[in-house]
């Protein structure tokens, strides 16, 4: 998600087109430029991974309707596959003033932890499974942060909560797996990396053979 993909010469002239077909369409309206048109074609631009002409299109719907939570929400997901996380937390935060949901405080949170700013991020996380309490993603990035902040006892629980919600979570098992290894559970944590690799985490087997196969 926060990268842009290479493509062909024939792609990028249809991607061009389609925006163009839309900018006339939004023009031919005249006066009736609303805010939801803007917000269309930028929605349009992110499915296309042309992420730049998406903010664009989403800050005119913003100019037009100050108000549209959804705007500023995926605004700000553009701003997070570009990389420029403070200008992401500042559209969530936004859309959370306006309406607040659980996915605005998770990808928040995941602003906060690539920034490493762990602690705002375990609070983002609190928040949206607070309002969402099966948000296995949210109780398994809560799970990174608290490890990152060696509190790897709170994040082994986080991960489990993020299993007993999501069993074919292979992330969860791996890093629940690799968490148990560090506090010298070795047992519990090859057989979680054995898991994950069961369910199709291919650096599991890598693991084993550093850590288990000894």
């Amino acid at each position: 998600m926060r990268y842009k993909f290479a493509m062909d010469e024939n792609l990028l002239i249809m991607k061009r087109m389609m925006y163009l077909i839309t900018t006339l369409l939004m023009v031919s309206a005249g006066c009736n430029q609303t805010a939801e048109k803007y917000y269309n074609a930028g929605a349009m631009m992110f499915s296309l991974q042309e992420y730049d002409e998406a903010i664009s299109d989403f800050t005119k719907a913003i100019e037009i309707n100050p108000m549209y939570s959804e705007a500023y929400y995926n605004r700000g997901l553009a701003n997070f596959s570009l990389q420029n996380y403070k200008g992401t937390i500042a559209d969530f935060t936004k859309a959370i003033e306006i309406n607040p949901k659980s996915e605005a405080y998770y990808n928040r949170g995941l602003a906060n932890f690539s920034l490493k700013d762990y602690k705002e991020a375990i609070s983002d996380f609190i928040k949206a499974i607070e309002i969402n309490p099966v948000y296995s993603e949210a109780y398994y990035n809560r799970g990174l942060a608290k490890f990152s902040l060696q509190g790897y006892k709170e994040a082994i629980a986080d991960f489990t909560k993020s299993i007993e919600i999501n069993p074919k979570y292979s992330e969860a098992y791996f890093n629940r797996g690799m968490t148990e290894i560090e506090l010298g559970q070795k047992d519990s944590g090859c057989l979680d990396l054995s898991t994950a690799g069961e369910l199709g985490y291919k650096d599991a087997y890598e693991a084993i053979k550093e850590y288990c196969n000894k």
